[in-house]
């Protein structure tokens, strides 16, 4: 395929998988456990000629960070995850960076929300430009202090002499004191971050993605063989994330992505007649909600990905990936029939054991 893995927790999502279900101990009449694993996209996924996403940011002169990205939050966290690594990079509060993605007269360009690629691509890109600040930052704190920048290091908004932490300065004042002066100066940067990642050739291979994200889901079921219908009593799903920058979100992520693949296994179906949509509404379309929410457990596998930000992969479409799969395993060792069409509805299910049992009569 041409795919060039750098880092990968596989190993150990499936062997956390395996014990968190119990996987060798006993089951009842109609249990079943599946699992199924998934490889994704971690690092952007070039499908045009430019994957990159361009930040600007401005350090005002009481140390506040204005980051202006290309990069577009739909809810999935983008801005907490942005402010976060320019936070850490240059050694502010986090409630110090303001995110601004929602003016497109002057945030830079991103390529889009899609891919799995806003934490990867859009860190990087910010912390590129928190880069730049943070070394003509130094630099400045290096003239005011008389020690060199290399011997200097920016915490809880100071400025830290290395051999000397009682020698210190506030950022702002660095900043008001380089700002108000003859020839006074302001800290602004930019920074456009296109990783390198390949189009696929004719024969569709090329190293699509700068990283790749890995992960296991595995299902404990119920089966009525009676009804045909499918319970899940327990879900596990593990991710290799490279790092996880903001565990809480990450989980969100997952949670979300997990029961949207239930649905999918099991209630979701877009019926067409002749072109037209013939259940467009949620009453037709059995879409689940919280009230149908199982109980999912998250396990995070960090890897350090050497080329994301801080060592994290994007996450945010594999929390659906394996999720039918799994679930079609889990039927399989339940009640000993394998579906192939999804979703697999009690009707499917138990049309399956009937033909079962008439195959083996």
């Amino acid at each position: 395929q041409g795919f060039r893995i750098t880092t990968c927790g596989l190993k150990e999502c499936i062997e956390e998988v395996r014990r968190r279900l119990d996987w060798g101990g006993p089951k009842e009449k109609g249990e079943g456990v599946g699992i199924a694993c998934l490889i994704h996209v971690g690092g952007g996924a070039r499908v045009y000629k430019s994957d990159g996403c361009g930040t600007i940011m401005k350090m005002d002169d009481f140390g506040k960070v204005d980051v202006f990205t290309g990069a577009t939050d739909m809810g999935q966290g983008a801005d907490t995850v942005i402010a976060q690594v320019v936070a850490e990079e240059l050694g502010v509060r986090i409630e110090d960076v303001k995110v601004i993605h929602t003016d497109t007269d002057v945030c830079p360009w991103d390529v889009g929300a899609h891919a799995s690629r806003t934490t990867f691509v859009a860190c990087n890109s910010a912390l590129g430009a928190a880069r730049k600040i943070k070394e003509r930052l130094l630099e400045l704190a290096s003239r005011q202090m008389g020690e060199p920048p290399e011997m200097l290091s920016i915490k809880d908004g100071e400025v830290v002499c290395k051999d000397d932490p009682e020698k210190r300065l506030e950022i702002g004042k660095i900043l008001r004191k380089a700002h108000f002066s003859q020839g006074g100066q302001m800290l602004m940067a930019d920074f456009f971050y296109d990783p390198a990642n390949e189009n696929l050739d004719k024969s569709f291979r090329g190293n699509l993605s700068m990283t790749y994200t890995f992960g296991a889901h595995g299902v404990r079921v119920k089966v009525d063989e009676e009804t045909g219908k499918v319970k899940v009593l327990k879900y596990v799903a593990a991710h290799d994330v490279g790092r996880a920058i903001n565990p809480l979100l990450l989980e969100g992520q997952v949670y979300g992505g997990a029961l949207m693949g239930i649905g999918y296994a099991l209630t979701e179906q877009l019926i067409l007649e002749k072109g037209e949509v013939m259940n467009p509404n949620f009453r037709d379309y059995k879409i689940l909600t919280a009230k149908d929410a199982v109980p999912i457990e998250t396990y995070i596998v960090e890897t350090m990905d050497k080329d994301g930000p801080f060592g994290a992969k994007g996450i945010g479409e594999p929390g659906c990936v394996p999720t039918a799969p799994a679930i079609a395993n889990a039927i399989w060792d339940a009640v000993g029939v394998r579906l192939r069409e999804l979703p697999m509805t009690p009707e499917r299910v138990l049309a399956a054991i009937k033909e079962k049992r008439a195959n083996s009569g």
